[in-house]
């Protein structure tokens, strides 16, 4: 069974192609990649982002409260109706980023959301997580908002799990993941995004690669992101300020071990 509840603080970084081959070939010696890679090299994640009509979830999500959730359904690839996804709720409070998720087949996870009934009962199911969701869905009348995919390699080690995404693409039309993962890019085909994440601190080694490489955090969304692209071509008002540079760049919650 895969892991469904996730506690860990996170770091994103935006670099360049030539950054992204130093980083790789630096970290070979420290981390491995995870099963989905050793398969696949890169693979595509794809999501569909669920928020009221007025936006209200990824509205409160700009504004960088101390808490702040996000409803999404994840698929590995393209799914078919009859395949394995995560419906997922993703919180954060405080810097600390908890992610718990169920499986669902496809087809019942949009079922679910359509009627917000809890559906049969199944092996493959986190009850608890969907009676969570069910109560989510109560506060919000939630509907598809934001489709995103990327495209994924992901490496981990000790207590660290390191991503790089590429690719970032999304579309706001045919809200379906059997629909493909086609989409319009968000950020530059030659930039990366490293997501950083680890349950307490980084390891030494790790910081001084991210200092040798002038690397700093920045506070990056791809739903986000994805929001205020829609937001631009539709002449809304658009929020300022979605990324910015981190004071204290490279500490999770607590000094770095030496």
């Amino acid at each position: 069974m895969s892991i469904e509840v996730f506690n860990r603080y996170e770091k994103k970084f935006i670099m360049d192609h030539e950054t992204y081959e130093t980083l790789r070939k630096a970290l070979t010696s420290h981390m491995v990649l995870d099963e989905y890679s050793k398969r696949n090299g890169f693979y595509t994640i794809s999501n569909i982002y669920y928020d009221t009509p007025e936006d209200e979830l990824i509205l409160k999500s700009l504004e960088k409260p101390l808490y702040k959730e996000k409803l999404r359904l994840r698929a590995y690839g393209v799914p078919k109706l009859d395949d394995k996804v995560f419906l997922e709720i993703k919180k954060k409070y405080k810097g600390l980023v908890n992610k718990r998720r169920s499986t669902l087949i496809l087809d019942e996870a949009y079922d679910f959301i359509a009627s917000r009934q809890l559906p049969e009962k199944r092996s493959h199911q986190n009850r608890q997580v969907l009676k969570e969701i069910a109560f989510l869905m109560s506060r919000y009348d939630v509907q598809p908002s934001i489709y995103v995919a990327y495209d994924r390699i992901a490496l981990f080690g000790e207590d660290l799990r390191i991503t790089f995404d590429r690719n970032i693409r999304t579309r706001m039309t045919d809200l379906h993941l059997e629909s493909g993962d086609h989409g319009r890019l968000i950020l530059p085909k030659d930039q990366w995004l490293m997501e950083v994440k680890a349950e307490k601190t980084l390891p030494i080694w790790f910081v001084r690669l991210l200092s040798d490489n002038k690397l700093y955090p920045t506070s990056f969304s791809k739903v986000g992101k994805a929001y205020l692209t829609r937001d631009q071509e539709t002449h809304h008002i658009i929020h300022k300020g979605e990324i910015v540079s981190c004071l204290n760049p490279y500490s999770l919650q607590q000094p770095v071990a030496h």
